[in-house]
């Protein structure tokens, strides 16, 4: 391990598609670096690509978020400390458990299932959108309604709610305070008994995955309230929300890189590999984290027992020893390994669905609006801090 200074973490991208530039020493101390929290903690961080997913592999990091030395990125996140979170939140046995219940709603089939439904929802936006006439902010119209509806179907809560459960959501994710995020979690509580009392009511249950947890498993006694309201608010945030900022930032760098673009509306048989290097080149969950609940050798290194273990998605993802001139776009290199949606056991269940999301929301919005561009200049649109999930604020266009 080199002897540097730590590099505070984590820190807000300029460039929305681009690491931080405060992250470069990170990039010349792979595999593992030590970084400083926003309380002064200091915590391991996972820079290197092999070492990650060697170690999200590993059964000795725990991702038990209610233990006192897991790591916190901010002081909200400190307020929740205290409470189980299904699916990303629980180790084995536990964990297996959870995610054999989901994985049938979550396969490549299933997916596959879903697509002309999804291109549905997706022209219908861009009906919407075109009928209002430019300009138009693509994340309001576009980015955030496709996955939103997408997920509402999925888990059978109603779209006619998007408004607020969208709004707890941002609280959750990036409300200035541990008080934002304690309040909105109560009020999607509120909201999430009152549904499962409706569905109670239902003589019949409906086909989504919260009639399934709430007919088969809460009235039989499988599973607690508190256990349905975990899997469905958990289901419902990062269903909507990780590929609503995959589908505005993944617009805004291609129309960045109009060379690229230009190649691929010329050639639409590119885009699995456009959205497998996008998610590669984005890593727009950036800091997935850990606790050692063991001592972990790396070399002359040893992690030790209660260490935070951060893991950098957009530095993993630009190992140059993995992917050559990795800050540049390029669809043609292998790009299958990236951990843009983890690794391991907790690798994210809805990959598939967020596939199929992207490579019909892209491809359909650049068909039908051929001359889609920026409506501001790129330097004014507003990204996302660095201590939450990473996209834009906004996305002003025009066609």
């Amino acid at each position: 391990m080199p002897e540097t200074q730590p590099v505070a973490f984590p820190q807000s991208r300029t460039c929305p598609y681009q690491p931080p530039t405060g992250y470069d020493p990170l990039r010349s101390d792979r595999p593992l670096a030590r970084v400083t929290l926003y309380d002064g903690r200091e915590v391991w961080l996972v820079t290197g690509h092999g070492l990650a997913r060697e170690l999200l592999a590993d059964p000795r990091l725990s991702t038990d978020r209610t233990h006192p030395d897991f790591p916190a990125l901010t002081e909200r996140f400190t307020a929740a400390r205290g409470r189980t979170v299904a699916l990303l939140g629980v180790d084995d046995p536990v964990h297996h458990t959870q995610r054999r219940m989901m994985v049938p709603r979550f396969t490549l089939r299933r997916a596959t299932e879903l697509r002309p439904r999804i291109q549905e929802i997706v022209d219908e936006r861009i009906d919407a959108m075109i009928a209002q006439g430019p300009p138009a902010d693509l994340v309001t119209a576009f980015a955030l309604p496709v996955p939103s509806t997408v997920i509402c179907a999925l888990l059978g809560v109603p779209y006619a709610d998007h408004d607020f459960f969208e709004g707890q959501s941002r609280r959750l994710l990036r409300g200035p305070t541990g008080a934002d995020l304690l309040d909105a979690r109560a009020r999607l509580d509120a909201y999430f008994e009152d549904l499962i009392d409706q569905k109670l009511k239902q003589p019949e249950p409906g086909d989504g995955v919260l009639d399934e947890l709430v007919h088969g498993r809460l009235r039989t006694g499988g599973m607690s309230r508190e256990e349905v309201i975990s899997f469905a608010t958990i289901l419902l945030i990062a269903g909507h929300e990780t590929t609503a900022n995959m589908i505005s930032l993944g617009t805004y760098t291609l129309l960045q890189n109009p060379r690229r673009l230009a190649e691929l509306k010329a050639d639409p048989a590119l885009l699995p590999g456009v959205v497998e290097e996008l998610l590669r080149m984005l890593s727009i969950a950036d800091s997935l984290m850990r606790r050692a609940a063991e001592d972990i050798a790396v070399g002359d290194t040893v992690i030790r027992a209660g260490d935070g273990v951060l893991f950098a998605t957009s530095v993993i993802n630009r190992d140059e020893g993995v992917y050559p001139e990795p800050d540049s776009l390029d669809w043609h290199r292998p790009t299958r390994h990236h951990v843009a949606f983890g690794f391991g056991i907790h690798q994210c269940l809805g990959q598939n669905l967020a596939r199929a999301e992207l490579e019909i929301a892209l491809h359909t919005l650049f068909a039908r609006l051929p001359g889609l561009r920026l409506a501001v200049p790129a330097e004014e649109i507003p990204c996302k801090p660095g201590d939450t999930i990473q996209g834009m604020l906004e996305l002003p266009v025009t066609w």
